[in-house]
């Protein structure tokens, strides 16, 4: 076989391990939902950290890859902008249609775009600034944010997106040398830290929950989590097997390929939605999403022809 056709062989591969990667989260990503009527955001990261620590620990083992930093604080430092990522991701979960919530998340190419012209002073060509404005257009379009009743909620997760983006700026950057099962440990430990100190607090200050989902956010330590066990191990196992498939994608093709594929989570997290809720797109959202789904692709081509 040809070095062309081994890339070509590998760039396939890696699509469809993306594509598999894109369909757990979206199934898991809205399991959140279903969890968050029940316990609280902090007690959910917490337990599922909890869960997710002796799988590391067997998956370190089994590929014989230890879990070790090469620099403790570069990795402490990308945990800790990560899980204020995803804890803002989730937390809106509970809150906004999944369409929603992906569409800030997956503002994070065009933030690093922003963050690399601004913070690293490195230059990023008109074509990514049409794709700037392309992607921050489709994410006006999703998002339907109405001034007269303007939450901050509608704002956390493209304020995840914002974190997300330093997060991956810093996995190329400061953890280059950090091996993949490191970095996801680092980042669950760190969820695990939070997620304690804000249930403590939380049972220490005792402000009050709405019941249901609204009180996802300041909901304490629940006992009694037989109901949801089921779905807290579908989120926890699915979460280790969507970002295992993910750094698998990127290992076996090139990236600037792979990368577009990501927003097959915009198909997948809406599909489970209609599975599980009923919840359907509307047309207003479903062109956000192309919006952004080109936005992100043109970021990525522009990657390909740069290199």
């Amino acid at each position: 076989m040809s070095v062309a056709e081994t890339m070509r062989s590998g760039t396939t591969a890696g699509a469809l391990s993306m594509l598999a990667a894109m369909a757990v989260i979206g199934l898991i990503d809205n399991v959140v939902a279903l969890i968050a009527r029940d316990i609280g955001l902090w007690q959910f990261q917490l337990v599922r950290g909890v869960i997710c620590l002796p799988m590391l620990a067997a998956a370190s083992v089994a590929l014989r890859q230890p879990i070790r930093a090469v620099s403790f604080r570069a990795v402490t430092l990308r945990s800790a902008v990560v899980t204020v990522a995803m804890s803002l991701y989730f937390g809106a979960l509970a809150f906004l249609p999944i369409e929603q919530a992906l569409a800030g998340l997956f503002t994070s190419p065009i933030w690093i775009l922003v963050i690399t012209a601004l913070a690293l002073r490195r230059p990023v060509g008109g074509a990514r600034v049409a794709a700037v404005a392309l992607g921050f257009l489709g994410l006006i379009v999703v998002l339907e944010p109405d001034p007269a009743a303007l939450s901050p909620v509608i704002l956390m997760p493209v304020l995840g997106g914002v974190f997300y983006a330093v997060g991956m700026i810093a996995t190329n950057t400061i953890c280059a040398r950090e091996n993949a099962l490191t970095l996801l440990t680092g980042i669950i430990l760190c969820q695990i830290a939070l997620s304690a100190v804000a249930v403590a607090l939380i049972a220490v200050i005792g402000p009050e929950a709405e019941p249901g989902a609204a009180g996802f956010l300041l909901r304490g330590w629940t006992w009694g989590m037989g109901d949801i066990a089921p779905w807290l191990l579908v989120q926890a196992v699915g979460s280790l097997v969507g970002v295992g498939l993910i750094i698998r994608a990127y290992q076996l093709g090139e990236p600037s390929y792979i990368a577009p594929f990501e927003y097959a989570a915009f198909i997948s997290g809406p599909f489970f939605a209609w599975v599980l809720f009923g919840h359907l797109l509307g047309v207003q959202q479903l062109a956000g999403i192309v919006l952004i789904a080109a936005a992100g692709s043109l970021v990525a081509l522009r990657m390909r022809e740069a290199r």
